[in-house]
């Protein structure tokens, strides 16, 4: 995905099982955990672009949060805080190709960076 565009969107849950089946017969999303993620059920979109998961609600975590895909999470946060941002959670792996970060914009709205390899290269 180029630079910018929302990749992924959390939506916080308490109960997984009767969010699945409330998102499932609300849009028709399949949602299924991936392999290494059983604990993360992850929907997709029927227009196969758009998709997130639903993740652990807690006292942090309230509303749902978008990602947007970066070529950097590095110069992306250092951005953020050049412009008036916070970084919440500084860049962290997700796997072996890719990474994530939180920031908090300057009316306290809180959203996340994706970047990741996509292709492997031969």
């Amino acid at each position: 995905m180029p630079h910018g565009d929302i990749t992924h969107i959390d939506i916080p849950v308490t109960d997984k099982a009767r969010a699945s089946a409330f998102y499932g017969a609300l849009f028709g999303w399949q949602i299924q955990a991936p392999p290494g993620f059983e604990d993360y059920p992850m929907w997709q979109a029927p227009n196969k672009i758009s998709g997130g998961g639903l993740a652990p609600r807690d006292e942090n975590f309230t509303q749902p949060r978008s990602y947007a895909e970066t070529d950097s999470i590095d110069d992306t946060l250092a951005l953020v805080e050049a412009n008036g941002g916070k970084v919440i959670m500084p860049k962290s792996p997700i796997s072996d190709t890719s990474w994530w970060a939180f920031f908090e914009d300057p009316d306290g709205n809180v959203m996340g960076l994706y970047e990741g390899i996509t292709e492997v290269e031969h």
